[in-house]
């Protein structure tokens, strides 16, 4: 995260409401309305999907932009602000609303409707690094790549007992032995859930390769750290002791292999044989409290 701050500005606000945040927590977004209409002159937009969201957004003007919702709808706006090229000049502004916050509290936002607002009006806007693709999607907190799913062999069923009255004391005993026998808990997931096994992925930082596909990984984590740098971490698969997760930091990281998929903050995506992030550093705005 970059720590260049300077004092948001509140004159005009464009409030764009989330349709689940109206659905999640009516309550909340009218206590945001309430506080930053008192503090501020304000336009509030009610878009009802994704296209009316990209146009409320393209048309603000001069308007700073409030997004209230959840972490896709923050997500969504900085996606299209950065595909429509205005997301440098363009600082953002949330009061979290909705089932999924994870995000917006790891970044700073507060989590009350209230403090969030009243943030928006007094706060500051710092500058963050962001993950850029080669797809130009982006990734704002992390990026994890998991375990891929093992496909396994149907279970051997036992061969049919032959009909006839010859046979009727052996399906006797075989009723008898499962009632005697007790029965284990299982240890394997449900039936139709996939089991987890390790991938086998190149990870290469700056041209560097940190892990090559002679070597199964659990899993891969690369997250926007300081000054233009992005912190990868790669956890190798542990035969006997654990093994020790390899970490690195760069300002570019490709990943390629088997069909991959990965989750870009809350949105999984994917699969792809190869991806390319870039580290822009100080590339988005986010209006966040003044720290005493």
């Amino acid at each position: 995260m970059a720590e260049v701050a300077t004092f948001a500005t509140s004159d005009q606000l464009l409030i764009v409401i989330d349709p689940a945040a109206r659905r999640t927590d009516a309550e909340s977004v009218r206590i945001a309305k309430d506080v930053l209409s008192a503090g501020a002159a304000t336009k509030v937009c009610l878009p009802e999907g994704p296209e009316e969201f990209a146009r409320v957004l393209a048309r603000r003007g001069s308007r700073r932009p409030v997004v209230v919702g959840d972490d896709r709808a923050l997500m969504r706006a900085v996606s299209l602000l950065h595909r429509q090229r205005e997301l440098a000049g363009c600082a953002l502004s949330m009061v979290p609303v909705g089932g999924g916050l994870s995000l917006a509290g790891a970044l700073g936002v507060p989590t009350g409707a209230v403090a969030a607002a009243r943030a928006v009006l007094d706060g500051v806007v710092r500058r963050m690094d962001l993950l850029v693709d080669d797809s130009d999607g982006v990734v704002l907190g992390a990026l994890r790549i998991p375990s891929l799913p093992v496909r396994e062999a149907p279970p051997e069923q036992p061969p049919p007992v032959p009909a006839g009255s010859g046979h009727l004391w052996l399906r006797t005993c075989q009723s008898l032995v499962r009632t005697l026998v007790p029965t284990r808990p299982s240890r394997e997931p449900p039936t139709g859930v996939p089991r987890l096994g390790p991938a086998r992925l190149r990870v290469e930082v700056d041209g560097v390769t940190l892990v090559d596909l002679d070597q199964p990984v659990e899993g891969v984590s690369v997250t926007p750290g300081a000054s233009g740098f992005a912190e990868v971490e790669v956890r190798p698969v542990s035969v006997g002791a654990s093994a020790s997760a390899l970490c690195a930091r760069g300002r570019t990281v490709t990943v390629s292999g088997a069909d991959f998929r990965y989750r870009a903050d809350a949105v999984v995506a994917g699969p792809v044989r190869t991806r390319t992030w870039v580290v822009r550093e100080g590339a988005w705005g986010l209006t966040l409290p003044v720290m005493g």
